[in-house]
């Protein structure tokens, strides 16, 4: 999310779709016990998403509660106040408790929660990661998210060639340990040697607050007034930054590409805040993750790797209805 809340060139042509290989949080629940074996009807699923209120998250929940319902599962689904392991892992702990058939979740972190998830695994659980995922290969009997490198690459050169490939740019991002984000600053940052006229400034976190990503841009515009390019890696940071540079009075001047698209994040496209979004598929990692578990408890092929499409989404070809419809959902 990060939501909390993940996961791009050819990022400004209008209507580019980026198929990456393989198959993307409205809050619900439904009790009952853990199904019989024999087939996907009744058995009983559990959903923990990074951030909750998170519209990347409500849209992989709405579309897994969906196809959940279709399939005769026993459906649930809460997410963390904030991305955070100390507010996770109780969610985890009380899903555990439960002794549900499947789990769909957005680990906050790459390794502390791996010991509660191997546990969950050993008592029967099938696993599914969604978005982020856990060094632990041994975690999950199927993984499906962006290809978050490739993405930061993609928005590397779209931000480049907005930026005249030349200036300072800056990354600002989440937090270290996350999944998807350090693989969106890998490839972005490896991508932008490519431009040795586009100084790279130092990496800047903001734990997720939107409030500290504008902070942060305002200190690195009044620090470095030739910034002309930033990366954000998730939603609220890009949410961040378009607040900071409009109160700064440089939306427009400082280019902006950002991870997703959220309603926010889509009125700041609208308005010229933003100028490049990578929008990732929840919807499907959702629905896939679903399917996964069905084929793992009727005893069918499971992909253990599973990459979702994302779509570049500019100014000029938003309104166009095979890009729109990655627009995430604010409930389902």
């Amino acid at each position: 999310m990060l939501s909390i809340r993940s996961r791009r060139s050819a990022l400004v042509a209008a209507g580019t779709v980026l198929a990456l290989t393989g198959a993307a949080a409205c809050s619900s629940s439904s009790g009952g016990g853990s199904g019989s074996s024999g087939g996907a009807a009744h058995k009983k699923v559990r959903l923990i998403t990074g951030v909750k209120s998170d519209p990347f998250y409500i849209t992989m929940t709405c579309a897994a509660k969906t196809e959940a319902k279709a399939k005769g599962m026993d459906f649930g689904a809460d997410g963390s106040a904030q991305w955070d392991v100390s507010v996770q892992r109780p969610l985890l702990d009380s899903v555990a408790a439960s002794r549900p058939d499947g789990l769909m979740i957005s680990p906050v972190d790459t390794s502390a929660l791996t010991p509660s998830l191997k546990q969950i695994q050993s008592a029967g659980t099938k696993v599914a990661l969604v978005d982020t995922t856990v060094t632990d290969d041994s975690i999950g009997v199927t993984r499906i998210s962006s290809d978050n490198e490739k993405g930061g690459r993609v928005a590397a050169d779209a931000l480049a060639k907005l930026m005249g490939e030349k200036g300072s740019a800056i990354v600002i991002s989440v937090k270290p340990g996350v999944s998807t984000t350090d693989a969106r600053i890998k490839g972005f940052t490896e991508e932008m040697k490519k431009y040795p006229k586009i100084k790279m400034l130092p990496t800047l976190y903001d734990n997720d607050l939107p409030a500290t990503a504008a902070s942060q841009i305002q200190s690195t515009l009044a620090a470095h007034p030739d910034l002309g390019g930033v990366f954000a890696g998730n939603t609220n940071t890009g949410q961040g930054i378009a607040t900071g540079l409009k109160q700064a009075g440089k939306q427009g001047a400082v280019k902006v590409a950002a991870f997703d698209a959220e309603p926010d994040e889509i009125a700041s496209l609208k308005a010229g805040t933003l100028q490049v979004l990578v929008a990732q598929d929840p919807a499907a990692i959702g629905r896939e993750a679903v399917d996964q578990l069905a084929a793992a408890f009727e005893g069918k092929s499971v992909q253990k790797s599973i990459g979702t499409n994302m779509v570049a989404i500019t100014k000029a070809n938003m309104n166009d209805p095979s890009v729109s419809k990655y627009f995430y959902k604010s409930g389902c």
